[in-house]
């Protein structure tokens, strides 16, 4: 298989290959990888149709030229929909909903992407495992005793593995992020508004949710980017140098990042510093209070908005998760003064933050404290939420500041570990500023830190 996606539409493109037999490829790999748990649900026949008709395009066609031309794709289990793959969100609350095409899907579609299935995502994406009781657990293709993460985890499980180049995901605390992490892939979180969505996601979970893709180069994410904003963004909304930024470099989290994860950070500081951008250290006081806002604002939200989801939609919860039955009474039992009181934080974070973005252009900083964790260290039979949230911030605790203050960022991998786990690094920017992560995060990719073929997984 072609390195990443933009390769793979290359070749399609030029007659090394066609988008039937790319599908075929993917076909094959959902299929002989299906211990890995990434694909909930796939139509063989509409891919295989998708394909065929646009093979038979004639080559002047406009849809032949577009930037991932005939590329096979994943679309995850959760999110805006794709018309001919039914959500169940990762639950047996609900049954399979056919439903319409979301102006997202139709911008994949418009960049070429053939999707043909559904990757596998927790039970309305509660957690940061994959592991939805109705199945399948995804597996970390690097090690499939561990987890790929989540919410998208089936997403970058499938991307790793080599069954699909580039798949569809969302992310509302990390959910982007974390599983391209544990897998040693990039993973950009757009800011808020800076991609097409709706008519029913754009404003899901109050605007903290963002979709994108989980990719194998930043590359892709470069050209997928331009498409899902609408337009490439305007650089002068990002009024300096891009030769010579201001990096804010963070090693300290708490709780604590392992060393050799926290060294990661530094060696790419140390890279960006010799391509003449300069440092900034930072400490954990500098950002503790915005991070801390940003987990519970995060719990508050996503609590209330299942709770009312549930309701609206006439659900039994008694047929959920255990987990998932505790996050629903949480949400039932808060009470709107309180949380109006979480929702005027929100805005808070991104002034604060917007703050600190006044002394430096951008935050760089660790992703993860730790490697991947091993498949069940989120189990769906937890019933109790503080323990579990608690678990997803020490994993991740500077995830969600992203989502809430709307900010843009990127994760991608910055070497290996002694296991050849990959040492993920994370970097943040004002709004408007995604080409800037873009182009920070190819420099360091160029320099070859992490270089695991990708669909050697057994």
């Amino acid at each position: 298989m072609p390195s990443d996606a933009t390769a793979l539409a290359q070749a399609i493109l030029s007659g090394d290959t066609s988008a039937g037999a790319a599908m075929e490829e993917a076909l094959s790999a959902a299929d002989r990888l299906s211990a890995l748990g990434a694909v909930a649900w796939l139509d063989a026949a509409a891919g295989r149709a998708a394909a065929a008709e646009f093979d038979a395009l004639a080559l002047a066609s406009p849809r032949r030229q577009a930037v991932f031309a005939g590329v096979p794709t994943l679309a995850k289990d959760l999110g805006g929909p794709f018309a001919g793959l039914p959500l169940r969100l990762g639950s047996g609350m609900i049954e399979p909903m056919a439903a319409g095409e979301s102006r997202l899907a139709a911008e994949f579609r418009r960049a070429g992407l053939l999707p043909f299935g559904l990757t596998t995502s927790p039970e309305f994406g509660l957690s940061l495992a994959s592991e939805p009781a109705i199945g399948p657990i995804a597996r970390n293709p690097l090690e499939p005793s561990l987890s790929p993460g989540g919410s998208s985890g089936g997403a970058a499980a499938a991307v790793a593995a080599g069954i699909v180049t580039i798949a569809h995901a969302t992310d509302a605390g990390g959910s982007i992020r974390v599983p391209a992490a544990c897998c040693g892939l990039v993973g950009l979180k757009p800011g808020r508004g800076s991609v097409v969505e709706g008519p029913d996601f754009g404003n899901h979970l109050g605007g903290i949710a963002s979709e994108f893709a989980i990719c194998r180069s930043v590359r892709d994410a470069a050209r997928l980017f331009p498409v899902l904003s609408g337009a490439a963004r305007d650089p002068r909304r990002f009024a300096v140098d891009p030769r010579s930024l201001r990096i804010g470099l963070l090693t300290e989290t708490e709780p604590a990042t392992d060393p050799l994860r926290r060294v990661a950070v530094e060696l790419a500081a140390e890279t960006l510093s010799r391509n003449g951008h300069r440092l900034s250290p930072l400490g954990w006081a500098d950002i503790s209070a915005q991070a801390e806002a940003s987990d519970r604002i995060f719990r508050a939200i996503v609590t209330v908005n299942l709770a009312a989801f549930v309701t609206e939609a006439g659900l039994d919860p008694a047929r959920a998760e255990p987990l998932t039955q505790r996050v629903i009474a949480e949400g039932q039992a808060t009470a709107a003064t309180a949380f109006w009181q979480v929702l005027a934080e929100l805005p808070q974070v991104g002034h604060v933050l917007s703050g600190l973005f006044q002394s430096v252009d951008v935050l760089l900083t660790p992703m993860l404290t730790g490697p991947p964790r091993p498949v069940g260290w989120l189990p769906v039979t937890e019933t109790d939420t503080d323990r579990h949230f608690s678990a997803l911030s020490g994993f991740a605790p500077l995830a969600t500041l992203a989502n809430v203050s709307g900010f843009p960022a990127i994760t991608l991998p910055f070497g290996a570990d002694g296991d050849g786990l990959p040492l993920p690094v994370q970097m943040i920017a004002p709004r408007g500023a995604e080409p800037v992560l873009l182009a920070l995060a190819a420099l360091l990719e160029g320099e070859g830190r992490w270089s695991r073929p990708m669909g050697d997984a057994a």
